[in-house]
């Protein structure tokens, strides 16, 4: 690493870094992706069975009515945790051989706006942008609302990045 890289004052250069750590180098044909679309379908299956992407949990939960989304959000925690504890300590490596990393992260208060700002949209809408698909899936299509905020936020995010503070 350079010294400009260590004095953590280049916010490009860091995150530029940060997402290329772990990028896998293998080239596959397009059918490869085929398995993460199955997964990524049985993922919801769970997701309405578990009643995760209820409207009405995610509100039980935002009025502190229901410990079920509280349960559901500890879990994958612990699961997370444990996980990444399991991968540091064995080194574990990807299926192709290749070296899972993890890099430091560093506190900027643009991280308690954009927390806030998350969980206002997710308190207002009823709807994380994870399992949005899976909301549109059993009808809701009212959601469609939301998916289309969530790519405007992105979007004016990605615009204003550098302005906002860090």
């Amino acid at each position: 690493m350079t010294q400009q890289q260590n004095t953590n004052t280049d916010f490009e250069v860091r995150s530029l870094d940060a997402m290329c750590v772990n990028e896998s180098k293998l080239e596959h044909k397009w059918y490869h992706n085929i398995k993460y679309i199955i997964v990524g379908i049985l993922f919801g299956i769970i997701f309405v069975k578990a009643e995760i992407v209820s409207w009405f949990r995610i509100q039980e939960m935002f009025r502190l009515q229901s410990f079920h989304m509280y349960g559901v959000i500890g879990s994958a925690i612990a699961v997370g945790l444990t996980s990444v504890l399991i991968i540091k300590k064995f080194k574990i490596k990807t299926i192709y051989g290749e070296a899972i990393t993890f890099s430091p992260k560093t506190f900027n208060k643009g991280q308690i706006y954009g927390g806030l700002l998350f969980g206002f949209g997710w308190a207002i809408t009823g709807a994380c942008p994870g399992p949005l698909f899976a909301q549109i899936g059993t009808g809701a299509t009212v959601i469609i609302i939301t998916l289309l905020s969530a790519i405007a936020g992105t979007w004016l995010y990605g615009l204003l990045r550098e302005k906002l503070p860090h």
